[in-house]
Formats: structure tokens, sequence, C-alpha cells
């Protein structure tokens, strides 16, 4: 497994990384790792979690942003 160096980590950083291994009683290492998992790692959603974010922006797409020719053409080419 490979090993990485971090340098120049500020100090108020590390101590807010070293109070939260503490709190989820995790090394340093161990939280860190954690917590690059959380936000590099894809989250599986839902249909339902999907199809709310997608009404959410949905009103700030313009109609014309997408012919209905081009998604009939999307469908036709078996693209989802």
């Amino acid at each position: 497994m490979p090993s990485l160096t971090l340098k120049n980590v500020p100090d108020d950083l590390y101590e807010r990384l070293k109070a939260a291994a503490q709190a989820h009683h995790r090394s340093i290492n161990s939280e860190l790792i954690h917590c690059l998992e959380m936000v590099l790692k894809p989250r599986p959603i839902s249909p339902g979690e999907r199809l709310e974010r997608l009404r959410r922006i949905r009103p700030d797409i313009p109609p014309s942003a997408v012919s209905s020719e081009a998604i009939r053409q999307a469908i036709d080419e078996g693209r989802p």
C-alpha cells in the first residue's frame, strides 16, 4: 500500500484533525484516510435522491439548452 507524506499542514487544520481523530477513536492517520474517502469516493445515491437533485436544478436550465430532437437522437443511439 502506498505511503503519503503531508507537509506544511496549517496548525489550526492539524488541531481540528487531531480533535476529530480523538472524537472518533482513531489515529490521526486513520482519521485523515477517512476524511479523504468521504471526499473522494463516489457515494451511491438512490434514484429518488437523483430525481430530487434534478428537480432542484431544473428551473436553472433554459428550455433551449436541449432540443426534443437531440433527446430523441440520444434515445435512438441508446444513450440514457
